[in-house]
């Protein structure tokens, strides 16, 4: 669906940002770095205790720069192309061109490369060299370095972090080896081109370094190297292909945020790869006082999941097994606070204790665990995966939740119900309130799941997780009707950022439209204009469950504020502050689509839809949505949905799907590799030997 003009999903520039934190990142799920920066980061490897841990900074050798030669007739071109995961500089003069490109393997995780290709023009037979600038240097205020014996014409150096997250916690060590940079190369008078390929592999011990690095010289020198990372980043996005008929640069804002997503996701089919989660601003960032130094947050679990989940349940499955290693910090923090169960820490490293570095968030934005829980509950409803429960760790957790909420909660005797006090709700601008309406609303939503898995798995349900989740205190004002964020809130006080309106979605709580507007229209005029990206998306998806298409682009056009060109690297403030490469902003903006757009919800029997576009689109493309081990293609325009499994699960063969329209009740049985269309309107995908409900 190209217009035939610009690619979507190539950025290009003939000058960098001003702002080096605005440069190009190339990430794997395992290494990352921001182009031309002296450090790289390792996905797991922190350094620091407690409040100070933070990403450990790397030296990176793949900092290098082709030098720009002072003659007047040279173009210079910086790209980025998000389909085969490739950053490149080109100089080009009336004799040569010479590429420059950096890229971090996306099949083998331990290794980030770059070329330098230099091409003669026809006509000339000089030499022609190419300067590089190679600002690398050999130190780490994060590892104690040492340097070993060179390994197939590599050099090579390791150490060890500093200082554990908590005694005795882990200190991992980095081994990295890498080809030797020349501060020229040049192209002999008799070759018409030539490549020079260097690589770099950093992996926890000696023996792996060498066997990644031996590995990426052999695919050097059978010439696959590269090609088989763009074969990797083809394979990625042949899984999920979002496309609309619409204005540019919300189709190139839609590649860059899946992009950037897609580089942090571990990588499939490796069930040995142990993936440490995701942090708001990528593997690219997260030194000491950057980025929140590394931690991983609920944007991991509220903002980046859904869209993972919608098209790679296996990746989904790794960052919740994240979850499940990290447990035992969780118990651990539940027990110094004082209560039962599991919570999980507002910022989390590498053992699941709390690492935030200021009390007050560990202490009250205790949201964070609903959120880790929501996360399982939708993966649980999208894949019927009961293995992750029953034998992977899965149902401990669930319970540790539910039991953390019972002994969180206190019984008000006046009122009736249960109260959760003392608390920061997502609204950051408050705190020690009582009865946060997400927090409540949130906590009520484990205890139901977690006695819904419990039922699945034939288990006793505690009476008390039935009991707590009945009688807790969801605010809500009769007279106004909508829901107030926390007792005692008066409408009109400044919000920083989405609350109430996840109400609506993720959470769907149930509310009738009306109140569900109220929300949105009470809210909407009291969140500041500034404040963190992500927000503005989840006021469109509101809009758009109400039919309102044009007051949901108002809101969804807010975040082109925080993307940044050429690279469309998003800022987490539209006036630049805080995180960069945020990929919570960009989980936002990419449910706005997936989830608003075509209203697509999860619930425990079915994936639902609902499509409602925006006048400047004329046709929605996505492909790849996986639901209970089938793959589909949906196609939607303003008069029709057509739906196509392209893949169905062989093993074991599964009750076919169908489609049920909401009005009609029509079914239309789904086979592998037939379509079926019919009048835009709601309905849902379930399983066809599911009752109609």
């Amino acid at each position: 669906m190209t217009d035939g003009k610009e690619d979507p999903a190539v950025f290009t520039s003939t000058s960098l940002p001003s702002d080096p934190r605005l440069l190009a990142t190339v990430t794997n799920a395992y290494l990352g770095t921001r182009v031309y920066r002296d450090i790289l980061h390792v996905n797991g490897v922190y350094n620091g205790a407690v409040g100070d841990t933070h990403r450990a900074d790397i030296p990176s050798p793949v900092n290098v720069r082709m030098t720009k030669p002072s003659t007047d007739k040279l173009t210079e071109t910086f790209t980025l192309n998000t389909r085969t995961g490739t950053f490149s500089h080109v100089l080009q003069s009336a004799d040569y061109t010479a590429t420059h490109q950096i890229y971090a393997h996306h099949s083998l995780v331990h290794l980030m490369a770059f070329s330098i290709t230099i091409q003669r023009s026809a006509h000339t037979r000089q030499p022609i060299g190419v300067q590089l600038q190679i600002p690398f240097v050999l130190k780490s205020q994060d590892l104690d370095m040492y340097q070993g014996p060179d390994f197939q014409g590599a050099h090579y150096i390791y150490g060890k972090t500093l200082v554990p997250e908590v005694d005795g916690g882990p200190q991992p060590t980095v081994h990295m080896l890498w080809t030797p940079v020349p501060q020229t190369v040049t192209l002999h008078g008799e070759e018409q081109e030539r490549t020079w390929e260097f690589l770099t592999a950093v992996a926890e011990s000696e023996e792996e370094v060498k066997r990644c690095y031996s590995e990426g010289m052999a695919r050097i020198a059978a010439g696959t190297l590269y090609s088989s990372h763009t074969k990797a980043w083809a394979a990625l996005w042949r899984g999920c292909c979002v496309d609309l008929d619409g204005p540019l640069p919300l189709r190139q804002a839609l590649y860059g945020c899946l992009y950037y997503l897609l580089s942090a996701i571990p990588p499939l089919g490796d069930p040995n790869f142990l993936f440490h989660g995701i942090s708001p601003g990528g593997l690219s960032n997260g030194s000491q006082g950057e980025d929140y130094w590394g931690h991983v947050f609920w944007d991991q679990d509220t903002w980046i999941f859904p869209s993972i989940l919608l098209f790679y349940p296996e990746a989904a499955r790794a960052i919740l097994e994240y979850r499940i290693r990290t447990l035992g910090g969780a118990l651990r923090n539940a027990q110094e606070q004082g209560y039962e169960g599991a919570k999980f820490p507002w910022e989390s490293a590498a053992t699941g204790r709390e690492v935030c570095p200021e009390e007050i968030y560990g202490a009250q934005e205790i949201h964070v665990t609903g959120d880790v829980l929501m996360a399982f509950e939708q993966y649980y409803h999208t894949t019927q995966d009961q293995k992750l429960f029953r034998e992977d760790g899965g149902w401990h957790l669930v319970g540790a939740v539910a039991q953390y909420w019972c002994s969180r909660m206190v019984w008000n005797e006046e009122e009736q119900c249960y109260h959760i006090k003392g608390v920061m709700p997502p609204d950051e601008y408050h705190y020690r309130v009582d009865n946060s309406v997400y927090t409540n609303a949130l906590a009520q939503r484990s205890l139901n799941f977690a006695a819904d898995v419990a039922r699945d798995f034939l288990v006793p349900v505690p009476e008390e997780w039935v009991e707590c989740a009945k009688k807790v205190k969801v605010p809500f004002d009769a007279e106004k009707k909508y829901h107030p964020e926390y007792d005692g809130y008066s409408p009109g006080e400044p919000v920083k950022q989405a609350d109430v309106v996840l109400l609506g979605f993720p959470l769907m709580y149930p509310m009738s439209p009306e109140v569900r507007r109220n929300d949105l229209e009470m809210y909407e005029s009291v969140t500041v204009l500034n404040g963190p990206a992500m927000t503005w998306s989840m006021f469109a998806v509101g809009w758009l469950e109400l039919k309102e298409a044009q007051k949901a682009q108002n809101q969804l056009s807010k975040c082109f504020s925080n993307i940044t060109e050429p690279f469309k690297i998003w800022v987490e403030n539209s006036d630049g502050s805080g995180a960069v490469n945020f990929l919570t902003g960009m989980g936002g903006f990419l449910q706005a689509v997936l989830f608003g757009y075509t209203g697509f919800r999860i619930t425990k029997t079915s994936l639902r839809f609902d499509p409602a576009c925006p006048n400047d689109i004329n046709k929605l493309k996505v492909a790849g949505v996986s639901y209970i081990g089938n793959k589909l293609k949906f196609t939607i325009t303003k008069e029709k949905i057509k739906i196509k499994v392209t893949k169905s699960p062989l093993d074991p063969p599964a009750s076919p799907l169908e489609a049920v329209l909401e009005e009609s009740g029509q079914r239309f049985p789904l086979y592998e590799g037939q379509s079926v269309s019919f009048p835009a309107s709601a309905g849902w995908i379930q399983r066809s030997s599911a009752e109609a409900f």
